[in-house]
């Protein structure tokens, strides 16, 4: 059974809707003053057994980068027990990504992907008011503590229409993990280890951990990257390929693999569903085998890539499955904008699991950017992948499918880093850490 008493209360419950959340990354000058503001935050952090609010939906999480833990003082032997990504790091990680170009390190907004970073708190809520009282009591664990400063800070923000800058509902799908539910009902329960350190996973039963144990155990990895997302350039070619708006949505629902509302092609491929994109139990409930082919949903779009479920593919889909949030930043592009106004918008992305590599490295390596998996050669996906203005995408259509062409660059990576996010034992052992 999990220990929720000792996990995070932000690595297991999704996220509210609608929401409200900041990201605040801090630099602390000497490890006395890093293992001091872990100690205060340890009184913010709830765990997932007791979140902040009696609905689970108010948090402040706390994560570490690897340069975090160097900084703190952590002992060479257990630094070397992390996963190799975190070493490394996302910027060092970028071409495997897909972060080339416009999207690589180079072009990143400061401090994000440099060692300046040692400490991500996250504080996520249902509203403005219950956020910034969250934030509240993390403030008073940091503002007047010599030697440590917040660096860099990310506001985000449901939008009125509760739905990502491109228009379509997210944060629908969650896994279900032994002992936690999650929201497909055709998916087994995947072991916890698969999403949190010291437990069974689909390989092994004790897989490796960090060390010691108390530093590892409950513990996961999270990934945040900020994603500018060019709305108007993603309107501009939807309607440069359709005769008409209603066959513009059919090809939004086609390159997404949903409908804007959240309603799946899977259950309704003719026309958009606003109750069933509305109904978070039946928008998740179905699966791909009985179209293979993929003439209600195509194999490459972007929902069926990174979540295939029981599509056929090369390899073992629940070796590679994650939890995903996202949170908007930005305000909306008014509808039937086509010009970019020259705003930055786009998402907050975070990963949690236990396998960066196998986890979202994967993913967005082999299914985002590629298409072998699916038989679809280096086809990367229709809405993130890392196009240069050359990428294709097919929609299986009786007699011949339809073809798009020209494919650009819709979203651009602005930064991110790995992190470390311990378990609350973990986080009082590294508070109280000597050197």
């Amino acid at each position: 059974m999990l220990e929720l008493d000792d996990i995070q209360s932000g690595v297991l419950n999704p996220r509210p809707t609608p929401y409200a959340a900041t990201y605040i990354a801090f630099r602390f000058d000497e490890p006395a003053a890093g293992r001091e503001l872990l100690r205060r935050l340890c009184g913010v952090v709830a765990s997932a057994a007791h979140p902040m609010s009696p609905a689970g939906d108010t948090w402040v999480s706390v994560a570490l980068t690897f340069q975090g833990l160097c900084a703190l003082g952590v002992a060479q032997s257990s630094l070397d027990s992390f996963s190799w990504e975190l070493r490394q790091g996302m910027a060092a990680r970028a071409e495997a990504l897909g972060d080339t170009g416009e999207s690589s390190p180079e072009h990143w907004e400061p401090p994000l992907g440099s060692a300046a970073i040692h400490v991500v708190i996250t504080a996520v809520a249902p509203d403005h008011d219950r956020l910034e009282a969250a934030i509240g009591r993390a403030r008073t664990a940091y503002e007047s503590l010599a030697g440590v400063e917040a660096i860099w800070r990310q506001n985000c923000h449901a939008l009125p229409t509760e739905r990502e800058p491109f228009g379509y509902r997210d944060g629908i799908s969650h896994p279900a993990i032994k002992g936690y539910a999650g929201t497909n009902p055709h998916e087994p329960p995947l072991e916890p280890g698969e999403l949190v350190l010291g437990y069974p996973d689909e390989l092994d039963p004790r897989p490796a951990i960090p060390q010691p144990e108390i530093l590892g155990r409950n513990g996961t990895y999270v990934v945040f990257r900020k994603l500018h997302q060019r709305v108007a350039a993603f309107r501009q070619y939807l309607k440069a390929n359709a005769k008409d708006p209603a066959e513009e949505e059919l090809i939004a629902a086609k390159m997404m693999g949903r409908w804007r509302s959240g309603a799946p092609l899977a259950l309704c491929p003719f026309h958009d569903d606003l109750a069933l994109g509305a109904d978070r139990a039946r928008s998740n409930d179905f699966s791909y085998a009985d179209d293979p082919i993929g003439y209600k949903t195509p194999a490459g779009s972007h929902t069926r890539r990174t979540n295939p479920r029981d599509t056929a593919v090369a390899g073992v889909v629940r070796l590679h499955r994650l939890i995903r949030r996202g949170t908007v930043y930005g305000p909306e592009l008014p509808a039937g904008v086509l010009e970019d106004d020259g705003v930055d918008r786009g998402l907050m992305f975070g990963f949690v699991g236990a396998q960066i590599g196998r986890q979202f490295e994967f993913v967005q390596s082999e299914w985002v950017n590629g298409g072998d998996f699916l038989g679809l050669g280096d086809v990367k996906d229709p809405v993130v992948g890392a196009h240069d203005g050359s990428g294709s995408f097919s929609i299986p259509r009786r007699p011949v499918p339809k073809r798009l062409h020209g494919l650009s660059r819709f979203v651009v990576t602005r930064g991110g880093e790995y992190c470390f996010m311990p378990g609350l034992r973990a986080l009082r052992w590294l508070a109280e850490l000597e050197t």
